[in-house]
């Protein structure tokens, strides 16, 4: 074992801030995005849960959706040329709506975020997490589902009946999973939206596209390539990780969520420079005369500076670690709350390196202190 990981696990309440300031900086780094992506991808869900391989946006849309509503209509004449495809096997559009809500007892609607579905079985806007109980649940006419967490603000229980849009619907389903911090979102299925008169065959929302054999992702992205070289610009072919990724980009560069991300990132940085370094200082100054006799015996000063070093490295991989499970726990009690938490795998690696850097960064600056262990001070 090193003299570095030795010392450290000795003393180590002496560098138990630092690991502290590293990890709280790492949440500040990561909380705040998680909840945006969360929040985007809640609205996205029946997307992102579909049983398509492919999606179908107008031409210059970069998002699948949103708070604003979706990526804009396409029309009609766009479905004979996606179905000139040989490997396309269904083409469904996934159309959208907002309305009101009023549960039973509530004297002021709810804005609610409708999400529309085909019930047949296996149908391609059909998410994968339904049962076909969950499935046949909202397949009777006016039969809706909402989101578990949705109950208390809207008001109403399973078998309630309410009015949306000014008919009267029944609460046949409770959901999890789709939990929307900023519109309850309501699941209807296709008929049930006829029924109630807000189809529109004029134009499609977005369309969901399913490849023959449930192709590879190979195969899906060949498609996708080809549909998009065969498009005469009138629509853009996407597979669903790359949407979800353009998604989270576009949302986390949108004007007041980048600053605010970047100012708590900065603020993040700045706590954990300051403690780290003050914490790393003031340790070594603590075993100033350790380090003194080591250099009295022989140690160069150019490896006592590789031990601190060592020492910041491991402080930092620690800082990492504490990091990662403050983030289980928070995501945890997210999960209690049903508030939707969403993670970029590029982010959290990105936030990994930069804690790293903090702490090595931080030894640098302690190296200094090795100074005032000069050997003759053992004398006095």
């Amino acid at each position: 074992m090193s003299l570095a990981l030795s010392t450290l696990l000795y003393e180590w309440r002496r560098y138990l801030a630092a690991i502290i300031a590293l990890a709280l900086a790492g949440v500040m780094m990561i909380a705040l995005g998680a909840m945006f992506i969360g929040i985007m991808n809640s609205f996205t869900a029946t997307i992102d849960k579909s049983r398509a391989e492919l999606i179908i946006l107008s031409p210059n849309a970069e998002v699948s959706g949103g708070p604003g509503g979706g990526p804009g209509p396409l029309p009609k004449r766009v479905l004979p040329l996606i179905y000139r495809h040989p490997d396309v096997l269904v083409v469904q559009d996934l159309p959208d709506d907002f309305g009101r809500f009023i549960g039973p007892g509530q004297s002021q609607p709810s804005l609610v975020n409708i999400m529309i579905i085909d019930t047949s079985p296996n149908g391609v806007t059909l998410p994968e997490d339904f049962t076909d109980e969950m499935r046949r649940a909202i397949e009777a006419p006016f039969a809706v589902g909402i989101d578990v967490s949705a109950q208390k603000q809207l008001g109403v229980k399973l078998g309630d009946q309410a009015v949306l849009n000014g008919r009267t619907v029944r609460v046949a389903l409770i959901m999890t999973g789709y939990a929307n911090t900023q519109v309850p979102g309501v699941v209807m299925s296709r008929q049930t939206q006829r029924l109630m008169g807000r189809a529109n065959d004029d134009q499609l929302g977005l369309l969901m596209v399913r490849v023959k054999n449930n192709g590879t992702m190979k195969d899906v992205e060949r498609i996708r390539n080809e549909l998009n070289a065969m498009s005469d610009g009138l629509y853009r072919a996407w597979t669903k990780p790359e949407l979800t990724e353009s998604t989270s980009r576009v949302l986390m560069q949108t004007g007041f969520i980048a600053i605010l991300l970047n100012s708590v990132r900065v603020v993040g940085f700045i706590i954990g420079v300051v403690i780290t370094w003050q914490t790393l200082r003031g340790a070594i100054l603590a075993n100033i005369k350790e380090f003194a006799s080591l250099r009295a015996l022989g140690v160069s000063i150019g490896q006592l500076r590789g031990v601190v070093m060592e020492l910041s490295v491991w402080v930092g991989l620690l800082g990492i670690v504490a990091s990662a499970v403050l983030m289980i726990g928070i995501n945890f009690l997210a999960g209690m709350v049903n508030l939707p938490m969403g993670y970029e795998p590029v982010s959290l690696l990105t936030t990994g390196m930069l804690l790293l850097l903090i702490s090595i960064g931080s030894g640098a600056l302690t190296l200094g202190a090795l100074k005032k262990g000069e050997p003759a001070d053992l004398l006095k």
